[in-house]
């Protein structure tokens, strides 16, 4: 992390940058919080570990409007979701200097919390420089150690992998750590009965407080008013109404990402009620790939998207109802 912290100084000292953006310590040891750095001094507060999973690029969206470049640390997986947003005019790649930094794997404190492992004060063995292997936790029972592994968010188990697809200079080596089937929870949910997708979702939807976190901060949810924000067209109302017509705002926004979306499982990994909101995504990416051929939303700027495409040898319409 040093090296990170060295290099970030030296171009906000020479007005390469005038601003680094990157992530400071929070008040617990597993939530530190993306942050602005413009002073040297700022840095006592600058981190970046296993925890840092949070997804830097949509920030960059503000940050193209101020004077000056901004420095922005961006993780592999990071990267799709700037590019893609660089493909819609979000952001502008002058206003940005890319430091691609190494990624291990992103860690989920609940995970841990699941193990039994309680009162956590202090956790070692997520730092940038670290093996990898084995986290040493110091709660107020004694220590507790768990593997690194298994205290990693799900998105990467399933890595899209660890080269970034743009940057300026990296940082940090990467480790891989993909050991799943990208597609596994999907598939099924596929098998299930109409009558048992609905049941699956309505519970897991139910769980949902309506706090907008998702939305928020998502990379391809980028429109400056939404439409669930207005109150005209009584959408708003009708997205907190006490039945199921309350979850569809989350249906509704999975169409809307639908051939965006980059898979960086934000959505879940912030959702306070653990709802598994990737699994929407998740669907339309491996429906988008049946249908039309792989596609990577973000892994190139030059190539329209699947949905904003055509074709003449594009599905039909219904090829939706043949398929079930």
């Amino acid at each position: 992390m040093q090296e990170l912290i060295n290099r970030a100084k030296e171009l906000l000292a020479d007005g390469t940058v005038a601003r680094v953006l990157g992530w400071k310590a929070g008040d617990l040891p597993y939530n530190p919080e993306p942050a602005y750095f413009e002073k040297e001094e700022d840095f006592a507060d600058f981190v970046y570990n296993g925890f840092c999973g949070a997804n830097l690029s949509k920030y960059m969206i503000e940050a193209s409007k101020l004077e000056g470049k901004t420095l922005v640390c961006l993780k592999p997986c990071d990267t799709y979701s700037f590019q893609e947003l660089l493909k819609e005019h979000r952001i502008d790649r002058e206003k940005a200097y890319i430091i691609g930094v190494g990624c291990k794997g992103k860690l989920d404190i609940e995970k841990i919390r699941a193990m039994g492992i309680k009162g956590i004060k202090s956790i070692s063995g997520a730092e940038m420089g670290d093996e990898a292997d084995t986290l040493t936790i110091q709660t107020i029972y004694g220590e507790k150690t768990c593997s690194y592994a298994d205290a990693m968010l799900e998105r990467c188990h399933v890595c899209k992998g660890k080269d970034h697809v743009i940057f300026d200079e990296t940082i940090g080596d990467s480790k891989e750590t993909k050991d799943g089937d990208r597609f596994a929870e999907v598939e099924k949910i596929e098998a299930m009965s109409p009558e048992e997708k609905f049941a699956f979702f309505q519970k897991e939807l139910s769980k949902c407080i309506r706090c907008n976190a998702c939305r928020n901060v998502c990379p391809a949810c980028s429109c400056r008013k939404c439409v669930f924000d207005s109150n005209k067209f009584d959408s708003a109302q009708k997205a907190n109404a006490d039945s199921f017509e309350e979850k569809m705002f989350h249906i509704i926004r999975a169409f809307h990402v639908a051939g965006r979306c980059t898979d960086c499982g934000e959505c879940s990994r912030v959702c306070p009620q653990g709802i598994r909101l990737h699994l929407f995504n998740r669907k339309f990416i491996k429906d988008i790939d049946e249908l039309y051929g792989e596609y990577q939303a973000g892994a190139d700027l030059e190539p329209r998207t699947p949905l904003t495409n055509y074709d003449l040898d594009d599905a039909e319409p219904g090829i939706v109802a043949e398929r079930g």
